[in-house]
């Protein structure tokens, strides 16, 4: 070997071992380590929406699976979830403590728009990812005020665009009336009803009627709405209040064409106690598979979802879009903190969060996970359904809400 040559392969295999060890270096944030990761969240398992705390439970179940298939990259998730009660200072005491006492590396799904309101800025200003949330508010895909915020589900407004294209298309000319929780999530989807039906806004909404979380009923807006004259009535609420609203308009006779939010269409645990034949002809939107619709029966997709049931969440509510829901947002966190591999930073948890290309087996033919640099919104599109009295029928076909979409 020439002198040359040796020296070449000397200085290359010197650059070899000074890089490998460089490259096999594993990072770490609070929260992460060779055999853990620990993610924290808060659910409202009390209080005026405690028909979610099924979600936090599913997700608990989902990590369950999860971990005793070996855990992410060899390591187990330590999910924390604490009650907030969907109170925004409750939610902000258990923020602080999973961040500076429990040091989780992220919180994943926090619920409730005025909850995430509330910790927003906190967890921000702390360079804590605070993932998924569970809520369609349009800030939480503000990448440039709050690069550590992230939603998952399609907005409140893009829902509301969505209705505004479906009366626009079959009541051109109907009379529209209103119930909204007065705070930015019912405000998001009137604003998105009202982009949608852009000039025929002002012709087509006749009432427009807001209730706080501490009212014990909405019986008195129902009342209201109904005296407005209006034959189409748009239900933004939480699933207490949107089962009383269903239930409250069959017991005084007013039958308008009813939209019904997503966040509030679980068969089990709002359609069953407002009364299934009351609430028979409602139309929501829908992005998830309904595993209580046969023609899903034979699907991939819902097979494993009702293995993980059976196995993790026996006592879990099969009817109910929230464990479907819960199960799905909780494989998009595994996939994220798949793709981080070694490099469980929080730096890295948003990177990856943002580098999402995803097909999963509830979501809806046709309907993906996508997300980029410039892209906080993973999920854009929906299509309609009817209920028929037992099930959630499909209508049409899948639609964007999406600006422009």
């Amino acid at each position: 070997m020439s002198r040359r040559k040796w020296l070449w392969t000397t200085l290359t295999l010197g650059a070899a071992l000074t890089v490998t060890p460089a490259l096999a270096q594993k990072k770490y944030d609070p929260g992460a380590s060779d055999t853990e990761i620990k993610i924290g969240n808060t659910n409202p398992y009390s209080g005026p929406a405690s028909a979610y705390g099924l979600i936090g439970k599913t997700i608990g179940a989902y990590f369950n699976k999860v971990n005793a298939e070996g855990g992410i990259n060899g390591r187990k998730v330590n999910y924390i979830s604490y009650d907030d009660a969907y109170s925004p200072p409750k939610a902000v005491e258990q923020a602080r403590k999973l961040v500076e006492s429990d040091e989780v590396l992220l919180i994943f799904q926090p619920l409730g728009t005025p909850s995430n309101t509330a910790i927003q800025k906190y967890m921000n200003a702390k360079k804590v990812p605070q993932l998924f949330v569970a809520t369609g508010a349009t800030k939480w895909g503000d990448y440039k005020h709050f690069p550590w915020t992230m939603g998952w589900q399609p907005t409140y407004q893009s829902e509301g665009r969505i209705y505004a294209q479906f009366l626009l298309k079959s009541h051109p000319n109907s009379k529209v009336a209103i119930l909204y929780q007065n705070d930015d999530y019912g405000k998001d989807y009137v604003k998105g009803l009202k982009d949608g039906l852009g000039d025929k806004a002002k012709s087509m909404i006749v009432a427009e009627a807001p209730y706080e979380t501490s009212d014990p009923t909405v019986d008195s807006q129902i009342i209201n709405l109904k005296a407005s004259g209006a034959d189409v009535f748009f239900n933004v609420t939480t699933p207490k209040f949107a089962s009383q609203a269903i239930k409250k308009a069959a017991e005084i006779g007013w039958k308008p064409l009813h939209l019904l939010n997503n966040v509030s269409q679980s068969v089990g645990s709002v359609l069953k106690p407002a009364g299934l034949e009351n609430a028979k002809g409602i139309y929501s939107s829908y992005y998830l598979k309904d595993a209580t619709d046969p023609q899903w029966k034979n699907d991939p997709g819902q097979k494993e979802w009702t293995a993980f049931m059976d196995k993790y969440f026996p006592d879990g509510d099969k009817t109910s879009s929230f464990t479907v829901y819960g199960y799905t947002v909780a494989q998009t966190l595994a996939q994220v903190l798949k793709q981080c591999g070694d490099n469980l930073t929080r730096e890295n948890v948003m990177k990856q969060a943002a580098s999402l290309d995803l097909d999963l087996g509830m979501l809806l033919p046709g309907i993906k996970i996508k997300t980029s640099a410039t892209d906080f919104y993973p999920i854009e599109q929906m299509k309609m359904q009817q209920f028929d009295g037992e099930r959630w029928v499909p209508v049409g076909d899948v639609m964007s809400g999406a600006v422009g979409g």
